[in-house]
C-alpha cells in the first residue's frame, strides 16, 4: 500500500510529465493532422516541430506552466508555506523578467493569455497586483496551484482560501476560481488515500456542512434538495455554488458504467471538448483518472493522443492518477525521461517533507 507522501509526489510528478508529453503534439485540433505527424499512437515524449508553439524545447523538457509549477513548488519549500505578499514578488523578480509578453517568447516557448496578461499589467503598465486580474476561462491558475493542493493536503480550509486568493490575483471569474479550488481539493483528497469515485462528492459536500470547505451549501449531505420548510444552510462560502465539487464524482460515475461507452478513452477529449477552456479540461481529466486509477501510462497517453489541449489534459489527469497510485508505481522510464529528473524528485521530496509518511 503506499504512503501519503508517495502519494503526494506522485501527484507533483505526474503532472510534471503530463505537461512535459505534450511539449511535442500539443494543440492539435486536427486528430488526422497529430497521427499524421507523430504515428498512430503517442507513447512517449516527443520533441516539437520547428513551426509549433514549443519549437525551441526538447522532448522531456518543461515548457512555460510547467516551469511555473515547478517555481511554486521551489516558493513552498523555501517559504514554509504561502503569503500572497512574498509569493507576488517572486513572480515579480523571478518569473516576469523570463518573458517578453509576447505569445512566442519567454521561457519555455510559449506564454499564456493570463501571464501575457499579467506581463502587460505589472511590467508595462505598473499596475497594483490587487487590480490586474483578467476574465479568462482557462486553467492557468489551476495549474500554478496544484503544489498548493499537495502541500495543504492535510489542511482542506487553508487550501481553499490560498487557492481561491492565488487564483483571483490572475483570473476573477468566479467560476474559474471555484473550479479551480475543487480540484486542489480532490487531489488533496486522493492523496489521503480516497478513491475517485461515486462516493467522493458525498464526502467532499459532508465538508462542506462541516465548514471545513468554504463552499455554498445548497443541498443536502445526501446530495438532494432541501426538504419544504427546512431552513436555508447557515454556510454562505466562497462561491455561489457546491457544484464544483459534485462533477468529479459524476465524472467517475460514467467511467465505470458499462452502459457508457468511449472507445478508444482518448475520445474523451471529442465527448467534453478538446479547447482550452476549465469546463472543457477538468470533465476529461476526471474520466480519464477514474477510468485509469490503476493505470498512470493508459490515462497519461489517452489524454495527450486525444489532440486540443492535450498537454493541460495530460497534466491534470497525470496528477490525479500519480496522486492515486503513488510516485513509486509511476513507469520509471517517464520519470527518467524528464529532463533534469533528479532535481525535480528532490523538490517532490522536499514540497512533500512535512506530511506523515
Amino acid at each position: 500500500m503506499t504512503s501519503i507522501k508517495d502519494r503526494a509526489k506522485g501527484a507533483f510528478i505526474g503532472a510534471l510529465i503530463g505537461e512535459a508529453l505534450g511539449v511535442g503534439p500539443h494543440w492539435y485540433y486536427d486528430i488526422s493532422e497529430l497521427k499524421s505527424t507523430y504515428g498512430e499512437w503517442i507513447d512517449d515524449y516527443t520533441s516539437p516541430q520547428h513551426n509549433r508553439y514549443h519549437a525551441n524545447l526538447v522532448a522531456g523538457e518543461l515548457s512555460q506552466q510547467g516551469w511555473i509549477i515547478q517555481k511554486t513548488a521551489e516558493y513552498l519549500v523555501s517559504h514554509s508555506g504561502y503569503d500572497q505578499t512574498t509569493f507576488t514578488q517572486m513572480i515579480d523578480t523571478e518569473i516576469l523578467p523570463q518573458l517578453d509578453g509576447t505569445p512566442m517568447g519567454g521561457k519555455g516557448g510559449y506564454t499564456s493569455q493570463v501571464m501575457r496578461h499579467v506581463y502587460q499589467k505589472r511590467v508595462i503598465e505598473n499596475i497594483d497586483w490587487q487590480h490586474l486580474a483578467s476574465n479568462s476561462d482557462t486553467t492557468e491558475s489551476l495549474e500554478r496551484n496544484i503544489p498548493m493542493g499537495i502541500y495543504y493536503a492535510y489542511d482542506l480550509t487553508k487550501l481553499s482560501h490560498t487557492v481561491a486568493s492565488d487564483v483571483s490575483l490572475t483570473q476573477k471569474d468566479e467560476t474559474v476560481g471555484s473550479l479551480s479550488v475543487a480540484f486542489n481539493l480532490v487531489l488533496a483528497m486522493l492523496i489521503r488515500g480516497h478513491r475517485l469515485d461515486d462516493r467522493l462528492s458525498g464526502k467532499l459536500m459532508k465538508k462542506v456542512y462541516q465548514k471545513e470547505i468554504p463552499f455554498h451549501a445548497v443541498t443536502t449531505g445526501n446530495l438532494q434538495t432541501p426538504k419544504k420548510g427546512e431552513p436555508a444552510p447557515s454556510n454562505a462560502g466562497l462561491f455561489a455554488s457546491p457544484d464544483a465539487l459534485l462533477s468529479p464524482s459524476y465524472m467517475a460515475m460514467a467511467a465505470k458504467d458499462p452502459g457508457i461507452t468511449i472507445e478508444p478513452a482518448w475520445k474523451a477529449s471529442l465527448v467534453y471538448g478538446m479547447p482550452c477552456a476549465i469546463y472543457h479540461m477538468l470533465p476529461a481529466a476526471y474520466y480519464l483518472a477514474a477510468r485509469f486509477d490503476q493505470d498512470f501510462e493508459s490515462g497519461v497517453l489517452h489524454a495527450i493522443n486525444g489532440g486540443g489541449q492535450n498537454q493541460v489534459r495530460a497534466m491534470l489527469t497525470g496528477a490525479l492518477i500519480g496522486a492515486q497510485v503513488g510516485l513509486s508505481n509511476i513507469p520509471k522510464r517517464f520519470i527518467e525521461g524528464l529532463i533534469d529528473h533528479e532535481s525535480l524528485l528532490r523538490l517532490a521530496e522536499d514540497l512533500t517533507d512535512h506530511l506523515e509518511i
